[in-house]
């Protein structure tokens, strides 16, 4: 089993990348992380994903898109 899950959503016109990443969410398997690739920064995601019991790491690549990666919360969470 492939432990990362990589989301492009670079490019795509909204609601696209969020639908994309929610659904990968859905997917994830103990062990198995997602990064997620924008071209702009998801600032709605990031309490989606806080209610949901996950955690996130972000960080902006050379060419000014986003890199998220998207895990489980340790503690279980929400």
């Amino acid at each position: 089993m492939k432990q990362e899950i990589l989301v492009d959503g670079r490019g795509l016109e909204p609601p696209e990348p969020m639908e994309k990443v929610l659904a990968a969410v859905d997917l994830l398997r103990p062990g198995q992380h997602i990064r997620f690739l924008i071209h702009r920064e998801p600032f709605p995601l990031y309490g989606l994903l806080e209610n949901m019991g996950y955690r996130h790491r972000t960080h902006m690549l050379g060419d000014g898109c986003f890199e998220i990666r998207i895990e489980p919360r340790a503690d279980g969470g929400p």
